[in-house]
């Protein structure tokens, strides 16, 4: 086979030689300006991830060239792993707070506004929970101010009892402020000192502190008086009694 002048000087080593030497000799001599550069903030204590986002060298490429050069991490590569899992709890935290927000929010749009019927069962509801269920004594017991807002309201707009008939009597424990805890409880029912009973305080030693501190206003007992009136008494726990029957035997 002949090859032509044109074809024999591209493979002729004098002519391929010398551009091949130029471009690994400026090649190396940038690897090795990258290279310095590493070392110095490798020596330094900076990380990988640092030193990778500042000259453009990859992580891999840093761990061949410093695998077995001694390494220890400066104040601001601390401070990063200190702080990196907090950040990732915060947004963690942030987006769970974002979330039942809107859950919230949509649970509640859902739920609409109550007609007499929905507080009728609603109440009674909560009777079926927390309300007493014998020795015809009316009475709900919480230390969730909501709940015996809303048991009061049912009292109040289902069963049409006045303010003269509820008694309420508090359940503290001996780390409860009295004073502070009665304030609480007027404001949230809405009632007077007049129907606050004689304040009861729980001193057991057998009481476990956690439930203590748990509840910082204590429980509060509403009760009902029939002050006389017998369809606020007895006819009305009986009633109440078979509401309950009503709902819980379909």
């Amino acid at each position: 086979m002949q090859i032509n002048s044109t074809t024999a000087t591209l493979f002729n080593s004098d002519f391929i030689e010398p551009v091949t030497i130029v471009w690994y000799n400026e090649a190396m001599t940038r690897i090795n300006k990258l290279k310095n550069q590493a070392t110095k903030l490798r020596d330094r204590g900076y990380s990988y991830n640092m030193i990778s986002a500042s000259i453009g060298i990859s992580k891999s490429t840093l761990s061949d060239w410093f695998r077995d050069r001694k390494f220890t991490p400066n104040i601001e590569v601390l401070d990063r792993i200190y702080r990196g899992p907090m950040k990732s709890a915060e947004k963690s935290h942030n987006r769970k707070v974002q979330e039942t927000k809107e859950l919230l929010e949509a649970g509640a749009k859902e739920i609409g506004k109550l007609s007499n019927r929905d507080l009728w069962l609603l109440g009674l509801g909560i009777y079926i929970g927390e309300g007493t269920k014998n020795n015809d004594i009316i009475r709900v017991i919480n230390a969730d101010p909501a709940v015996i807002r809303l048991s009061i309201r049912w009292f109040k707009e289902i069963i049409g009892l006045p303010d003269d008939n509820f008694a309420i009597r508090l359940h503290l424990y001996p780390d409860n402020n009295i004073n502070e805890s009665i304030k609480f409880w007027k404001k949230e029912t809405g009632l007077s000192d007049k129907n606050f009973q004689k304040v009861q305080i729980d001193r057991r030693e057998n009481k476990k502190i956690y439930k203590r501190k748990k509840l910082p206003f204590g429980t509060a007992h509403v009760t009902i008086k029939a002050n006389g009136n017998i369809a606020f008494g007895v006819k009305l726990f009986r009633r109440i009694k078979g509401w309950i029957y009503g709902v819980l035997s379909q």
